[in-house]
Order: structure tokens, then C-alpha cells, then sequence
């Protein structure tokens, strides 16, 4: 069961949450939490970096790779930051949002979404993966599955039942012919 969400975002009154417009969408109970609060989920990178931080120094985990070979980690830090600044530039030059529990104003299908339904959540994984290989324990691989798990369950699953209501036919299209994430 999910709670109503107003698509224009909430509005306190009187000490609690009214709709500021007339049309509601509905959410499910995971993800009320996160959408009340309107975390960004970029802000989750930081958790998964101190994270890293600390598998990596309080309980290193083997070697993968030596020294320099470590610094081909640099390719997929750099290839997610080139797919985020990517993916932003599509939605800009769409003129829709890139916050996640906002309603978007357009179906981004081309540019980096012609490969990926969540290309930003993909760059933020190569960035963690990037890392994770600058490191060079295998420690710091441990934080990956958590923070895919929040970016899959808490947000990529919720804008995709958006877009579904949003953009219907359109979206199911989209959806058979494009991966999820690659």
C-alpha cells in the first residue's frame, strides 16, 4: 500500500502534509521515507566513499591489483562522471527534472538513455567502481551491492511506476527496447 504524493511536492499546513496540487501519484511505503525528504541520490555517495574508506583500511580484504595497474580504475571513475555530466545535459536540454520523485515533463529516450533507462545511477556505480579498483583491496567492493540495492529499490524502482503513469504507452516501449542499466 502506498501513501499520495502530490505532484507539485507537499506543502505543510497546519502540521501536516497537504497536496499542493490536485492529482496525486502513488508511491509505495519503501520509498515514503526518501520521497518526504527528497534526498538526492547522489547525496548516497558520500556514505558508499567513507564506507570504501573504511573496508579498505580497518579491514583490508587481499590485493587485486598492483600499483600502477591500479590507476586504470581512473577509466570508469572518469567514464561515470562523463555519463552523469551526460545524462544532466539531456535532461537540461529536455527541460524536465532530474530530481527523482518529481513528475517529468519529457521521456528522455535518446543521447545516453538509447543505451540505459538509469544512466546517472550507472555513472555513479563506475564511479564507485573506479575507486573500489584505486584501492586495490577487495574490500571496498563490499559497499557496491548496498549502495546498488538503495539506488535500485528506493529510487530507479519509483520513477519508472512515474514514468509508467506518466507516460504510459510510450514508456513500455521505451522499456522493451532499452536495458535498465546496460
Amino acid at each position: 500500500m502506498g501513501i499520495p504524493l502530490p505532484v507539485m511536492g507537499p506543502v505543510k499546513s497546519s502540521g501536516k502534509w497537504e497536496a499542493a496540487a490536485s492529482s496525486h501519484l502513488r508511491l509505495p511505503d519503501v520509498g515514503r521515507a526518501m520521497a518526504m525528504m527528497r534526498i538526492m541520490p547522489i547525496a548516497w555517495l558520500l556514505p558508499a566513499f567513507v564506507g570504501m574508506g573504511i573496508l579498505h583500511f580497518a579491514l583490508p580484504l587481499g590485493r587485486l591489483v598492483a600499483m600502477p595497474w591500479n590507476l586504470t580504475g581512473l577509466l570508469a571513475l572518469l567514464g561515470g562522471v562523463t555519463l552523469n555530466l551526460a545524462a544532466d545535459r539531456d535532461f537540461r536540454r529536455a527541460a524536465t527534472t532530474v530530481k527523482p520523485f518529481e513528475p517529468s515533463s519529457s521521456l528522455l529516450t535518446r543521447g545516453v538513455f538509447h543505451f540505459s533507462r538509469n544512466p546517472m545511477y550507472l555513472g555513479f556505480i563506475l564511479i564507485l567502481a573506479g575507486t573500489a579498483w584505486l584501492l586495490r583491496s577487495l574490500s571496498p567492493w563490499l559497499a557496491l551491492p548496498p549502495f546498488f540495492l538503495v539506488m535500485d529499490r528506493f529510487y530507479v524502482k519509483h520513477e519508472e511506476e512515474m514514468l509508467a503513469a506518466a507516460f504510459g504507452e510510450r514508456w513500455r516501449d521505451y522499456q522493451a527496447a532499452t536495458r535498465r542499466w546496460l
